[in-house]
């Protein structure tokens, strides 16, 4: 199961950017405009790391680290601040309310992956793997290689983001225009077509040794991985 993280983050730009990237990583993304929605996410379905912004619109990100600190569900749950605001004293306030880490903004991407991971190795160490697998499929995200039993499978880098995907659900069945948003962008101009080109290459690479087709087609639907498929 993918690790869950919520963004909380007002800035769209920015929150879109974050869900972007930290899905290709792999990463299941909630996205929250402001406070309250954010504790609504939270008791909703319970994050495995929340990425917090420090000015937010009602509730401010100190304040959330707060509640989310002060009651025995929620207060595991990792904490990295965002914020423009980078003196020492801060700093010091952030991780003084709760926080577990503070990046300063702008940051790079690469950072705040490395770091996203790093506190998810160390607090809940099985979410931070870098390999996938399902059946006798293995994805390794780190070398970016797919392996099928003892043989090596070469994919693109859009049918590796494409198994990917549905490597982190199983049995969940992902739309047309799920699979556009999660594997080519937000902000990218696909056809719907383009996911079935896509998908027919994934399965001729998976399957070119007449193995058993592990993706189902639900018509009208879209595609899953099939969660009755066994080796």
């Amino acid at each position: 199961m993918a690790a869950r993280i919520l963004i909380v983050e007002d800035e769209e730009a920015l929150s879109a950017l974050l869900e972007y990237n930290l899905g290709k990583e792999g990463f299941a993304v909630r996205v929250a405009g402001d406070g309250d929605e954010a504790l609504l996410a939270i008791d909703e379905d319970k994050p495995d790391l929340v990425l917090l912004d420090w000015m937010l619109p009602q509730l401010s990100g100190i304040e959330i680290c707060r509640r989310i600190r002060a009651r025995s569900q929620t207060r595991d749950i990792p904490v990295i601040m965002l914020t423009a605001r980078g003196e020492e004293e801060d700093r010091i306030r952030g991780l003084d309310t709760g926080a577990d880490d503070y990046l300063t903004k702008p940051f790079s991407l690469p950072e705040l992956v490395a770091r996203v991971r790093a506190l998810l190795r160390r607090v809940r160490p099985t979410l931070a793997a870098d390999v996938a697998t399902f059946g006798d499929l293995l994805l390794d995200r780190e070398t970016r290689r797919v392996r099928r039993g003892e043989r090596e499978v070469h994919l693109g880098p859009t049918e590796f983001r494409l198994l990917d995907c549905l490597m982190q659900r199983p049995g969940r069945v992902f739309s047309r225009e799920q699979l556009l948003d999660l594997v080519w962008g937000h902000d990218v101009y696909v056809e719907a077509r383009t996911v079935d080109v896509h998908v027919g290459r994934l399965r001729k690479a998976l399957n070119a040794r007449g193995e058993r087709d592990p993706i189902r087609t639900v018509r009208a639907a879209g595609y899953a991985l099939d969660e009755t498929y066994s080796i």
